[in-house]
């Protein structure tokens, strides 16, 4: 495998106890920390087999660290209670202070994420200063960000980040470059997005998915 440019994936973890409070109509809190778990090994597990620098993970739960040191990431705990933005940005402006070429950052709930994929997303980043997004399957959430330089612009992540990280970086003079990509756009949240996940093809056998069937 063939290292890119230094491009670092950064993946903030929110602590796996009370994780994925909104499927709990349908899983139990231990169900959750184990479909949290497992969803965020498959991510890691892409990254590891993409074209990246290093990854970054920013977590204080136990078995999240656990998980990002056996696929040979660097963990970090400022900002990792302060949201899932406050995570991204603490990640960001250690890369930025390295002098890394870029930040992509995605979450730790996109199970059919691939190297592929990842791959697709560096290839399509633009010289710096530049901004790549990957939008979540509804186009209302950012679902991937590559930053290039880490701190060309500051983050806000929510259920309806898309439009305003596209207004951002125009605002600052930068046209993004929007990729689509299934796996990275399906991201678990809802009830509807596991039974998305479920349903998805091609088949994956993916680690979430065999936590879901049992």
């Amino acid at each position: 495998m063939t290292r890119t440019a230094d491009i670092w994936a950064a993946v903030p973890v929110k602590e796996f106890i009370g994780a994925k409070q909104r499927l709990a109509s349908l899983l139990t809190p231990a169900q959750r920390q184990r479909l949290a778990a497992a969803m965020l090994e498959d991510v890691l597990a892409a990254l590891a087999d993409a074209p990246l620098a290093g990854i970054l993970v920013n977590t204080v739960d136990p078995v999240a660290t656990e998980l990002a040191l056996r696929y040979g990431a660097r963990v970090v705990t400022a900002g990792a209670r302060d949201g899932h933005t406050g995570a991204v940005m603490a990640m960001a402006r250690v890369l930025d202070q390295e002098g890394r070429a870029g930040m992509l950052t995605v979450p730790g709930d996109i199970p059919r994420v691939t190297a592929a994929e990842i791959s697709a997303i560096v290839a399509a980043r633009l010289p710096a200063p530049s901004i790549t997004i990957v939008p979540a399957h509804d186009e209302r959430g950012s679902n991937a960000v590559l930053c290039s330089p880490p701190m060309v612009m500051p983050l806000r992540f929510g259920d309806d980040s898309f439009l305003p990280h596209l207004a951002s970086a125009r605002a600052l003079g930068i046209e993004p470059t929007i990729v689509k990509l299934p796996g990275v756009g399906l991201d678990i949240d809802q009830p509807e997005d596991l039974l998305a996940f479920r349903r998805a093809t091609p088949a994956m056998a993916t680690r979430a998915l065999a936590v879901v069937e049992r």
